[in-house]
């Protein structure tokens, strides 16, 4: 297929470059920063543009991997210079009808995962979850995440809302607790690569049991001597409220 990208962060990045792999030719890339789109335009041999209303009309896919609160803008502009095309966006959190009104032919591929542009992943492990306005344009968003994905799931909004804010939970705050241990250990000087192993059996648990039966520790058992000398040697009130609040919950999870 012939696609436009519109952003150049993250996902944008990731996902255009899993397309051009599988064989689709990526026309286009637009951003309103110019470095970061003549970036991923050099890593995809195509154009850029950083002018909304210089994109290309020629694109049988346009799609917008942009912060949140920018896509309707966005997709109106796209609605306008590519009126036969369909329009799609990758948020978890933003519903389909963001789109309604700006273009004929809409949808949503949301691949559910944390990316960055200097590491790539596997995207045919990566769960990709759409939506679309009508069935023909269901069909073609389908070809399209099924040309990088083996796990493509039929999703509308709400629950793709849920989906995505399930990934905050289970991806951002654990690894901002991975920050919290980081910053405990760096006052000792000690290597956070040391609990590696750890953090890696923690997850390959739960691809055998249920997180609630899969946790352990002091917080489980309420062992208020432990957890309070642990509280004492947080370095500030901030993450000691995080402690308790989350030893809170764990211990009455475990009783549920």
């Amino acid at each position: 297929m012939e696609i436009v990208i519109i952003g150049s962060g993250n996902l944008a990045t990731q996902l255009s470059l899993a397309l051009s792999e599988a064989g689709h030719h990526i026309g286009q890339i637009y951003s309103r920063t110019e470095a970061h789109a003549s970036e991923l335009a050099a890593k995809l041999g195509c154009r850029y543009t950083t002018d909304i209303s210089q994109i290309s009309a020629e694109a049988e896919i346009y799609i917008i991997s942009v912060k949140d609160d920018a896509i309707g803008s966005l997709a109106e502009a796209v609605g306008k210079r590519a009126k036969n095309a369909i329009v799609v966006h990758t948020a978890g959190s933003i519903g389909m009808d963001v789109l309604k009104g700006k273009a004929f032919h809409y949808g949503v591929l949301y691949p559910m995962q944390t990316f960055s542009k200097s590491h790539r992943v596997g995207f045919r492990e990566i769960p990709c979850f759409i939506e679309a306005s009508g069935c023909e344009e269901l069909a073609v968003i389908r070809s399209l995440a099924e040309s990088v994905s083996d796990h493509v799931v039929d999703c509308d909004s709400a629950k793709r809302k849920k989906m995505h804010l399930a990934a905050v939970l289970a991806c951002n705050l654990t690894n901002h607790c991975y920050r919290l241990a980081e910053r405990v250990l760096e006052s000792e000087q000690i290597d956070f690569c040391l609990f590696l192993p750890l953090i890696a059996e923690t997850a390959r648990k739960v691809s055998v049991m249920s997180p609630k039966a899969a946790q352990t520790g002091p917080m489980v058992r309420y062992d208020l001597s432990v957890m309070e000398m642990q509280m004492d040697m947080l370095p500030d009130e901030r993450t000691r409220e995080i402690y308790r609040l989350m030893a809170e919950s764990i211990h009455e999870d475990s009783k549920s």
